[in-house]
């Protein structure tokens, strides 16, 4: 089996593809920003169902030092670069999300280079993909690329652009024998690890727990991070893989916020007394995004049904991801079990 680099391994994405690549027989060795967290992940995999402890190593790196990425890459075959930073709307200076997303890619694909990995598995997100583009008729496909300022691109989806087109320029300047993949995932739902809760999973956690006060008319199109997990580990290997980008979804078309909060009230009863059953108007939407740039690229989907094919996922791949439903539903479960739904 094969060595594997994951960066990042104390975020949620990264927790799943640790698990599957130990439970394919891989080694892996993870970058953390401190050792100090070593401890608390390591129990957070173990209590996922981790048993092969010994084929578990920690590093210490970080996105925005040169600092220890030579000692993280040597000896490994494969990295999965997760690390990326993740912050939704206004900020002061947007170099600080973007230059730790673009830089940060940039020093683990030069590490990676330097070592002779084979290939590096960047997650990028659908940000990069389908956004900024108005209420256009289309299904959107690994060809397409958001524009940087368009209507609803926050500064999260800004740093996904930059770095992942820093990404593919360094692979086709560089000289490099290493192989780029990117996977881009729709919003992600599924099992929680541990105590933390992050990305579109927060919309479970805010429905259950009665913080979400309505649904706005917004549809999100979802998939399970365990198949975004299985999808960066057979991006590794797959022979049709290297040079190209996965979007990773459902291939339904995306749905309604108003039906992930009816999903959790069909399955989770009382657990799910607080879900919320009204809509927001569109036009409350609207004025708070005058004000409130986390609401800015939620007004400007407002009704907008976006379509996203998964072919390249499921033929190159042979990834095929379980319905949206079972995603929220794993999410919703898993907090409840772990009291995070309260």
């Amino acid at each position: 089996m094969s060595h594997v680099l994951v960066t990042g391994g104390s975020g949620f994405i990264a927790g799943h593809v640790i698990v599957q690549l130990l439970d394919h027989g891989h080694t892996v060795r993870s970058t953390l920003r401190s050792l100090r967290k070593e401890g608390a992940v390591r129990a957070v995999l173990r209590d996922a169902g981790v048993t092969r402890d010994d084929a578990l190593t920690f590093v210490e790196a970080d996105l925005m030092q040169d600092a220890g990425w030579a000692d993280a890459v040597a000896g490994t075959d494969f990295v999965v670069h997760l690390a990326s930073p993740i912050h939704t709307g206004k900020v002061k200076d947007e170099n600080e999300v973007i230059a730790p997303a673009r830089d940060g890619a940039l020093r683990v694909l030069q590490a990676a280079s330097d070592a002779g990995v084979r290939r590096v598995v960047l997650t990028s997100a659908f940000h990069a993909v389908g956004f900024g583009h108005g209420h256009i008729d289309h299904v959107f496909t690994e060809d397409d690329w958001s524009p940087l300022h368009g209507p609803g691109v926050d500064v999260y989806g800004r740093s996904k652009i930059l770095a992942e087109k820093a990404a593919w320029d360094f692979i086709a300047t560089s000289g490099t024998t290493t192989e780029l993949t990117t996977i881009l995932p729709v919003a992600v739902m599924g099992p929680v690890m541990g105590k933390d809760v992050s990305g579109a999973n927060h919309i479970v956690q805010n429905s259950l727990n009665g913080q979400m006060p309505g649904y706005p008319n917004m549809f999100v199109p979802i998939v399970d991070v365990r198949d975004v997990a299985a999808a960066h580990v057979a991006a590794m290997t797959a022979s049709g893989a290297a040079g190209q980008r996965f979007l990773v979804g459902t291939g339904e078309p995306a749905i309604a916020m108003q039906e992930i909060g009816a999903t959790l009230r069909r399955d989770l009863g009382a657990n799910a007394s607080k879900v919320p059953t009204r809509t927001i108007p569109n036009l409350i939407v609207r004025a708070t995004a005058l004000f409130n740039d986390e609401y800015k690229s939620v007004a400007a989907d407002l009704g907008y049904v976006k379509r996203v094919s998964n072919e390249k996922t499921r033929t190159l791949l042979g990834i095929s991801p379980r319905p949206a439903r079972e995603a929220i539903l794993a999410a919703g479960r898993s907090m409840v079990d772990r009291g995070l739904a309260d």
